[in-house]
């Protein structure tokens, strides 16, 4: 039984990765932060007492600051695979607290790489780079492009990024970068923008909410659907050789349209209900983020499916369903028909 380490087990692209490789008979050990709330949700569904002999997912508490910790875990669980998701991960937050996203995002990934070298283990390594480390750069976007970051998230990932290649090939440790396009679903974090939008909408359909505030409308973003991306990263790990891969679906959208195709979905004028608020305008913007995920094709055999409008609609109807409303039904219908043996649980 293969065992995989994954730090950022409670995120979206966490939630949906241990899923995907419960499905697959692996072990799967999560890293998660101590908190005096519950922060569990998006995995509780799949969570089994550690008391059970057939459990075969197992938390650990920890954090990306803690050196110790981590090569502790690394040196006691022996993970065939480490699936580096944690992270500071929100781009304005990152403008707020640069020091803090530094030291998590970016030593984070050290202290890992770190920790694997010391082990003299042969685990392989995935690291989440980010479409953002490409910043200011005309689209298109591949593996060749160069990084001209625009926040300091961005610039904690490129530092990240040349990190996991150089451990790459100074110590020939199976380490990769996949350089991920934004990916949404139902378990995106309801602050990020196209999770505000659709949620939004459900509020404002439930009677729960007026108004939705927003920044820059003309931002462009490369959109696609998460638990396509988390089997990229299973992908990349299983090749032969490593390599770093940029993964999206080769469109690009403004937030503006996003907005556009969630109300029109939901029969509301957005024109109506959106206000601009200046808070939420980023000192240094990135313009458009367009991939090229030609590379991914070729070597990974793998493809985005699930389209801009379905992401829409798969969200929404989500959304509907969490404030108590009946969803409209086209995004659960593009669900089952597009992956009727689907391997992840309830949204």
């Amino acid at each position: 039984m293969k065992k995989a380490l994954i730090t950022g087990i409670t995120g979206q692209d966490g939630s949906y990765l241990a899923e995907l490789l419960l499905s697959k008979g692996y072990e799967v050990h999560g890293l998660i932060r101590r908190s005096s709330s519950f922060n569990t949700g998006r995995i509780d569904h799949i969570y089994v007492d550690p008391h059970d002999p057939n459990a075969r997912l197992f938390l650990h508490y920890g954090d990306l600051t803690a050196a110790g910790q981590l090569s502790n875990l690394i040196f006691n669980i022996k993970p065939d695979e480490i699936y580096h998701l944690g992270a500071q991960s929100h781009v304005k937050v990152s403008f707020d607290m640069p020091e803090f996203t530094g030291d998590v995002t970016a030593l984070g990934t050290t202290r890992l790489l770190e920790a694997i070298r010391r082990s003299g283990n042969s685990t392989k390594f995935y690291q989440a780079s980010s479409s953002e480390m490409f910043g200011a750069t005309p689209p298109p976007q591949d593996e060749k492009t160069p990084f001209y970051p625009r926040s300091p998230y961005a610039a904690a990932k490129v530092y990240a990024y040349w990190m996991t290649v150089n451990y790459r090939e100074g110590y020939d440790i199976f380490a990769c970068n996949g350089i991920l396009f934004n990916h949404e679903s139902p378990r995106r974090g309801e602050t990020f923008v196209t999770r505000k939008i659709t949620r939004a909408v459900a509020r404002i359909l439930a009677k729960k909410q007026d108004y939705l505030y927003l920044g820059n409308l003309d931002a462009r973003r490369d959109w696609g659907f998460a638990p396509e991306y988390v089997e990229c990263m299973w992908k990349m790990l299983q090749q032969d050789n490593p390599d770093d891969f940029v993964i999206g679906t080769g469109e690009s959208h403004s937030v503006r349209e996003f907005v556009e195709a969630v109300f029109d979905y939901a029969d509301l004028d957005w024109e109506e209900l959106v206000k601009i608020d200046p808070r939420y305008f980023r000192p240094t913007e990135t313009e458009e983020l367009l991939s090229n995920p030609a590379r991914a094709k070729e070597r990974l055999g793998w493809n985005a499916d699930v389209t801009f409008s379905d992401l829409v609609k798969i969200m929404v109807d989500a959304d509907m369903r969490a404030v108590g409303l009946e969803p409209i039904g086209e995004g659960d219908e593009i669900l089952a028909k597009k992956f009727p043996d689907r391997w992840w649980g309830a949204d």
